[in-house]
């Protein structure tokens, strides 16, 4: 068994499943089996599962759509939230 999502551990195995499921796309790849989803965002998965697509689909790797990106998301304080606001307050205030 082939790892190539370590952050999510999925394998090789499991990418080829999807593919033969229907998936064409690393994005399709990571709503069906999770890879590329881990802490790195697929910074060291996505171009084994786009290799791993091409040779599958037999389609050039050029031709594989590059996937969505979107920013991290954390969570914050309504605490924070407030601090920041009032802030901002005291700094138009001041220049007034």
């Amino acid at each position: 068994m082939k790892i190539i999502c370590r952050c999510q551990d999925v394998s090789e195995d499991e990418i080829i499943a999807a593919i033969r499921q229907g998936a064409t796309t690393i994005d399709e790849i990571r709503r069906l089996v999770r890879a590329g989803m881990g802490s790195c965002q697929g910074r060291t998965c996505r171009r084994l599962v786009a290799q791993i697509i091409s040779r599958e689909l037999k389609t050039p790797a050029a031709e594989i759509y590059p996937p969505t990106f979107r920013p991290p998301n954390r969570p914050v304080s309504f605490e924070l939230i407030m601090a920041e606001r009032e802030r901002q307050e005291t700094e138009d205030g001041e220049k007034k």
